[in-house]
């Protein structure tokens, strides 16, 4: 398969980030007649093709039948039985590029089940929903059967599928999604739980609850905007904000002095260490 104008692509279990990866799409300008999505609830369905046009009548097997890219979106605890029954009743995966995002199940546990076929295993992370998502990709093809020509052409058309809802990292070794998933993954809960924390502080300064969320969102927002910005690291811009001696610097000495870097490290350890553990049951 060639990437072009007439390549498909089918959505098995069209959930939140699915939706967030076709309304991507169809804004980017594929055509909604390339899209095929398929979900137990009808409601979501109906949905997705009013809000976007797509295809959403066929079931598993001849949206899989029909495509050239299928990504899988089912529920990881789900994901075992599906594919199980998918190929028990016909469905051939052996010409397709199967893309994962459910998180946490290894490579081995899909070709396991439907073969030893082109794969890409993807941990997107929710800010994905808002167009401002990482998503980390691994290739989980077997280097031996498959042209590096052919690795290369499915890594274009990830990238290119995933850039719709922000930026890809391509990994090494099946074992960085667990390494990014610490960082990416679950950071947006990191960064909620210290805006969580600054707005309750906010309010007991006397703020109504509405003044200090905006306060925090705003903050939030104009900082992470200051990030993008290529000439300056992290370092520059937290040492343009501190000026020696003043009331950042006060505040700054308290997170040090609570050896913020180690919590940080000791914290994403555990996240990585669980995700490991997971990965095994």
């Amino acid at each position: 398969m060639t990437q072009n104008n007439n390549t498909s692509y089918a959505f098995i279990g069209a959930g939140n980030m699915s939706g967030a990866i076709i309304g991507g799409m169809v804004n980017s300008g594929v055509e909604p007649s390339r899209i095929i999505a398929t979900n137990r609830t009808k409601e979501k369905q109906q949905a997705l093709k009013a809000k976007f046009g797509i295809i959403t009548d066929l079931d598993n097997q001849e949206a899989i039948k029909q495509a050239d890219v299928v990504i899988l979106g089912v529920k990881p605890q789900m994901m075992a039985d599906v594919l199980t029954d998918l190929v028990s009743n016909g469905a051939d995966f052996s010409d397709k590029l199967v893309v994962t995002v459910a998180a946490g199940l290894l490579v081995k546990r899909y070709t396991d089940i439907i073969g030893d076929v082109r794969f890409v295993r993807c941990m997107p992370n929710t800010p994905s929903l808002v167009g401002h998502g990482v998503s980390g990709l691994y290739v989980g093809s077997s280097q031996a059967r498959f042209d590096k020509s052919v690795i290369e052409q499915d890594i274009q058309i990830t990238t290119e599928l995933f850039s719709h809802v922000g930026a890809t990292v391509w990994l090494k070794s099946e074992s960085e999604i667990d390494q990014l998933a610490a960082v990416s993954g679950s950071g947006p809960a990191y960064f909620f739980a210290f805006m969580e924390a600054m707005a309750n502080k906010a309010k007991e300064f006397g703020f109504s609850e509405d003044v200090a969320n905006i306060m925090v969102q705003e903050t939030a927002i104009g900082a992470a905007k200051m990030t993008f910005n290529k000439d300056k690291s992290f370092a520059e811009l937290r040492e343009n904000v501190t000026s020696p001696g003043g009331s950042t610097a006060a505040a700054l000495n308290v997170f040090n002095n609570n050896n913020l870097q180690a919590t940080v490290n000791e914290a994403l350890d555990a996240a990585v260490t669980r995700a490991q553990e997971m990965s095994k049951l």
